[in-house]
């Protein structure tokens, strides 16, 4: 499996010559969505979510499918019918020959007195790789991958530590990360890898791996 880091929270997997793509936002590139077969969308906040973008994708390819949660659905579904498919925790479906299932419900909390949105992850390929989206959700099996939160409003460097240790993967690629200036990288860089008990790696934009 090729992962292929994009600006910020987005992710493209390619296997067996079919692309998936997580997340595609406003903080990512325009052709982030390029080629893809499927799409994920973890929540509505518009540095993961840019309908127009997901829009244009869709009328690019008629091929391209959406799955996400019912927030997002609802403002694209009706001009594309059957291409948009809502999903929550607990689902499992398969999207460009990835086998995906949804872990997760609701946002982190950035502060108490802004109400939570919904929020999903998605772990695929029985845990080969899974991105939480904007949330510490743990999955109920082993992950080798985890897309990591690296820094975002609603969260510390001690959590992003916490968090690593209990999902316990093989390896950690960071991702919202956009926020991060490269003076910070590497106090993140040390501090995670030392501390988080799994090795901690970074991809920049448009930089892929083999996993």
């Amino acid at each position: 499996m090729k992962l292929t880091k994009k600006s910020h929270a987005c992710i493209r997997l390619e296997k067996d010559g079919r692309t998936l793509v997580v997340d595609p936002g406003g903080f990512s590139e325009e052709d982030a969505t390029a080629g893809a077969e499927a799409i994920l969308v973890t929540h509505e906040h518009a540095d993961h979510f840019d309908e127009g973008r997901l829009r244009a994708a869709l009328e690019a390819d008629p091929g391209t499918e959406i799955w996400t949660l019912k927030s997002v659905a609802e403002q694209i579904a009706a001009a594309f019918p059957g291409r948009v498919h809502t999903v929550g925790h607990g689902d499992t479906f398969t999207a460009a020959g990835f086998d995906v299932q949804v872990h997760g419900e609701l946002h982190a909390v950035i502060h108490p007195d802004i109400p939570r949105i919904t929020n999903v992850g998605y772990l695929m390929d029985g845990g080969r790789v899974f991105h939480p989206g904007d949330a510490l959700t743990v999955p109920d099996r082993p992950v080798e991958t985890l897309m990591l939160p690296v820094m975002a409003p609603w969260n510390k460097i001690s959590e992003v530590i916490d968090y690593v240790r209990e999902v316990k993967p093989q390896r950690a690629y960071d991702i919202h990360d956009a926020l991060l200036t490269d003076l910070a990288r590497p106090i993140y860089d040390r501090q995670i890898g030392a501390l988080g008990g799994a090795e901690h790696l970074r991809l920049a934009p448009g930089a892929s791996a083999e996993i």
